[in-house]
């Protein structure tokens, strides 16, 4: 039982901190807007960078962008958050059950997985080259958060028996 709670308390976390980086996002919107808008405008990359054509300057697709990080943490927290309730109704049940309720948290945090690998250290690192960036780079922070999930999908998948 120990073992299963703790793996509800770390899925549950997961939850946690997307909400709040959900509702930071909501209620200032602003701060995480203008990160968005200097990375895809890529206007603190290297000097005489090769790769500029890549940039976007057009404000619709920048607020585009930052609507879809918004509404994929927003999906990511609620699937994650049905899941840890779904564990936690099934901390006492037998092995069987108990594997069947992993599903949906393990598919929230996978879909979190790909949101920090995908947009932030892939589109945004990658591609827009956010790694060039002094004051806009968040290649860092995108990567604890892979690691910190990550980690709990893995423990979350760990054997039971």
């Amino acid at each position: 039982m120990q073992l299963r709670l703790c793996k509800i308390v770390l899925t549950a976390l997961s939850t946690l901190f997307l909400a709040v980086v959900v509702f930071n996002n909501l209620t200032d919107p602003n701060s995480n807007y203008q990160f968005v808008r200097h990375v895809l405008s890529m206007d603190t990359t290297f000097p005489g960078n090769a790769l500029m054509y890549r940039s976007i300057h057009a404000p619709i697709l920048h607020k585009a962008f930052y609507a879809s990080i918004i509404g994929w943490e927003s999906l990511c927290c609620a699937v994650i958050g049905a899941g840890a309730l779904r564990l936690w109704k099934a901390r006492g049940a037998p092995l069987a059950e108990w594997k069947r309720a992993k599903g949906l948290a393990s598919l929230g945090l996978t879909a979190g997985l790909v949101q920090w690998y995908l947009a932030f250290m892939t589109v945004g690192g990658e591609w827009f080259l956010m790694w060039q960036s002094r004051i806009w780079n968040g290649q860092d922070a995108a990567f604890r958060l892979f690691v910190f999930m990550g980690l709990s999908l893995v423990f979350l998948n760990q054997s039971d028996e």
